[in-house]
């Protein structure tokens, strides 16, 4: 089958997308491993070819450029395969979560004004054209490869990812080829991939934390190892071995999962492992330590970032000089400020604290059919967050908490997640929230929630003592309340808006 490939770039920041840069690998190294699933492999050549394949699919199913099409994540090759088709076609990847209700589905595609849907299951869409993955596989198979004239280019929409935001309110980002060739860039470069990565992503392929991973190797010529869930611990080390995994991508509530049913059996891997990615949420405490001391030579690096603009900051927490709150230092394309309430830039310090926004290529231009919401936090490609931050004296970045869940302690401002690493430290505390809470008579103090392992008895007094040791008195808990259940996302975030 003939590639699509007109010219052989030499340097890849000249990829203008995700794709291009997969076709140009596959013509350059046509049978290096690119991605391997729970039951399958493809090398670059054949990836590019599946593409292709899938692309002329959509062509003549009709689907045009612009065209939005909605698609069920799977932790498969097909699934990415028909990711990068639609892109090539200069159609619009719409991803939502596996399993997602028909409900939520046929919302998505109604927002978007999708269509096409393609889904694991048959079910009715508001959209013209709908397909199950086997469906489209068999009308794949007969179908004539696709040659476009040309590569789509930086500017032109590629994905819209359903997310909160910033804002709290659901809403679709859209997201150019050239945000996500910054993007890879951000990653590439911060964790100092090398040609023969290999790396493993367990991580949803709908949320924004997996797909960046996937690019940033597919940029570098890389080989992505897809795992369906970390649950079937088996699978995770058998692939480990089988494919000489040297790197990771982990959410940090896959990794407590990892640690807790694989023992100490990651320490076997200290030297094969070259670094971990974390990122999308908190990492517990607890789970930091355990694996720094499994892994002590292993890069482990926390990304921090939002749909809107990603992988802006990254810190090794395993460079031997932890620091509390650090998220590191600013990324490849990002630039980091610190602005003041009315979004004027300040000199930040540990006594001067403000709200962290960023500009890059990296940024979104803005929310779909949503100005209204956009301007809310872009302005002039600045991505305005509610993060307070700072710059220390080492020109690391601070991160203090969202504005709002930031407690001000007569004066102090006092870090939740401070308060929640050192709770869950204590033995019996399975898991636990702060909040602020309005006293009558002292003001705001911190209010904590806590989960206790099972066969634990709750002891408010035992818990205070156990924070007073640890904490400045201003931090510790005025309130301590039990609770079944932390609310949390799947991916570990804790929805501290539930526990106000």
């Amino acid at each position: 089958m003939q590639r699509l490939l007109p010219v052989i770039k030499g340097d890849c920041d000249m990829y203008k997308s995700i794709v291009e840069a997969v076709f140009c690998h596959a013509k350059i190294q046509p049978q290096k491993l690119c991605l391997a699933d729970d039951n399958d492999t493809v090398t670059y050549g054949e990836y590019a070819d599946l593409i292709a394949k899938y692309a002329g699919c959509f062509v003549a199913q009709g689907i045009r450029k612009e065209d939005r099409v909605v698609v069920e994540a799977c932790q498969t090759i097909d699934y990415l395969a028909i990711e990068l088709a639609l892109q090539l076609i200069g159609a619009i990847f719409v991803p939502v979560e596996h399993n997602c209700a028909i409900e939520k589905m046929a919302s998505f595609a109604n927002r978007a004004e999708a269509k096409a849907v393609i889904a694991c299951r048959e079910d009715a869409f508001p959209v013209a054209l709908q397909y199950t993955f086997d469906q489209l596989k068999g009308l794949c198979e007969p179908a004539e490869a696709y040659i476009p004239e040309q590569f789509p280019v930086g500017d032109e929409i590629c994905e819209i990812l359903f997310s909160t935001g910033t804002t709290g309110k659901e809403k679709g980002i859209t997201i150019l080829h050239s945000n996500n060739i910054a993007l890879a860039g951000n990653v590439m470069h911060g964790v100092e991939m090398e040609k023969d990565n290999v790396e493993m992503i367990p991580s949803p392929m709908n949320h924004s934390h997996g797909l960046r991973r996937y690019y940033a190797n597919m940029f570098n010529g890389s080989t992505v190892i897809l795992l369906g869930s970390v649950m079937n611990i088996k699978k995770f080390f058998d692939n480990l071995d089988t494919y000489g995994v040297n790197s990771m991508d982990l959410v940090p509530s896959a990794l407590t999962v990892v640690l807790k049913l694989s023992k100490e059996k990651l320490a076997e891997y200290q030297d094969k492992i070259r670094y971990i990615q974390f990122g999308a949420a908190p990492m517990m405490e607890a789970d930091k330590i355990k694996i720094c001391q499994l892994l002590p030579r292993t890069r482990l690096y926390n990304f921090y970032g939002s749909t809107e603009s990603g992988c802006i900051c990254i810190y090794d927490f395993n460079r031997g000089d932890d620091k509390k709150h650090c998220i590191g230092k600013p990324a490849y394309n990002a630039e980091i400020i610190i602005v003041d309430d009315e979004r004027r830039e300040i000199v930040s310090s540990a006594e001067n604290t403000g709200l962290l926004a960023s500009r890059g290529g990296m940024n979104m231009p803005g929310y779909w059919q949503d100005e209204e919401e956009t301007a809310k936090v872009l302005i002039d490609g600045i991505v305005y967050s509610n993060d307070v931050a700072y710059f220390d004296e080492d020109g690391d970045i601070i991160l203090l908490g969202r504005k709002g869940d930031v407690i001000n302690v007569g004066g102090n401002k006092v870090s939740p997640e401070e308060i929640e690493n050192v709770c869950k430290t204590m033995p019996g505390v399975e898991d636990c929230g702060v909040v602020p809470f309005e006293d009558a008579t002292r003001g705001i103090v911190p209010k904590i929630f806590v989960q206790l392992s099972k066969g634990t008895e709750f002891d408010a007094i035992a818990i205070r003592s156990y924070l007073a040791s640890k904490l400045e008195p201003y931090k510790v808990p005025v309130y301590i309340e039990q609770i079944d259940l932390i609310p949390r996302s799947y991916n570990g975030k804790l929805l501290r808006k539930e526990l106000k």
